[in-house]
């Protein structure tokens, strides 16, 4: 299975990306991209059928802790609001993730 990544591709994922791409950079990841492509293409004719799947190599099990609020004090929390560019009533302002 050959992929074709053109020039077009580029700009529709960079603008997706909300990334601002010179032609000459555009150009560069088509050709980039291709290659690293190709090389996937390459190692996909690979005989893998008796090779067991790996998930992880590390041995590492359980490594991610529960997501729980901890209380802390007040002077730590009006610390951490008087730190902060902008607050209304304990509440950080932050400037917005998503455009609508």
């Amino acid at each position: 299975m050959s992929t074709i990544i053109t020039e077009e591709t580029i700009r529709q994922v960079a603008g997706l990306a909300r990334l601002s791409l010179t032609p000459s950079e555009v150009e560069h990841y088509a050709k980039d991209l291709a290659a690293i492509f190709s090389y996937v293409d390459m190692l996909s004719e690979v005989d893998t059928k008796d090779i067991p799947e790996t998930v992880q190599v590390t041995g590492l099990e359980g490594v991610v802790r529960d997501d729980v609020a901890q209380e802390q004090s007040l002077e730590v929390r009006q610390a951490l609001v008087d730190s902060f560019p902008e607050s209304e009533a304990e509440l950080l302002k932050v400037k917005a993730v998503f455009s609508l």
